[in-house]
């Protein structure tokens, strides 16, 4: 999906920004995310860690949460932002194919450099979708 230079920049300054709030004592692997809903709603997320490792949270799927939480279900973009400008984990694309294949996704580094620019369908291949689980 095309999302506009300003929105580009809006979002990558907004995930920088987040990324400062993660709670990452463990692995000290700061990850802040900004997305960008189809009716311009921007919900920020951080990467949340526990000592129970399993239990910790991405900083996607907590700005994909926090936005289903309030109704928004549709997506432009996501930016993800990391010290090294790494990409989302396979969990984070899987939650991200539910509600589109088509988001933007960029990721950025600590400085705002994008390293990435793609599509979830270009992160996630042939994805497991709602259609597998249709049956006739």
């Amino acid at each position: 999906m095309e999302i506009t230079q300003e929105e580009k920049t809006e979002l990558i300054q907004r995930a920088l920004e987040a990324r400062q709030y993660a709670y990452a004592p463990y692995s000290h692997y700061a990850v802040g995310a900004a997305l960008l809903t189809e009716s311009g709603e921007i919900f920020h997320g951080v990467n949340v860690e526990n000592a129970s490792y399993p239990l910790s949270m991405c900083a996607e799927r907590n700005a994909v949460f926090k936005s289903i939480s309030f109704g928004h279900k549709k997506f432009k973009a996501i930016v993800v932002a990391t010290e090294n400008g790494g990409s989302p984990c396979g969990a984070c694309r899987q939650v991200l194919s539910e509600f589109g294949l088509h988001t933007l996704v960029l990721t950025v580094n600590g400085e705002g450099i994008p390293t990435l620019e793609t599509t979830v369908a270009g992160l996630l291949p042939d994805a497991f979708s709602p259609q597998d689980l249709l049956t006739e």
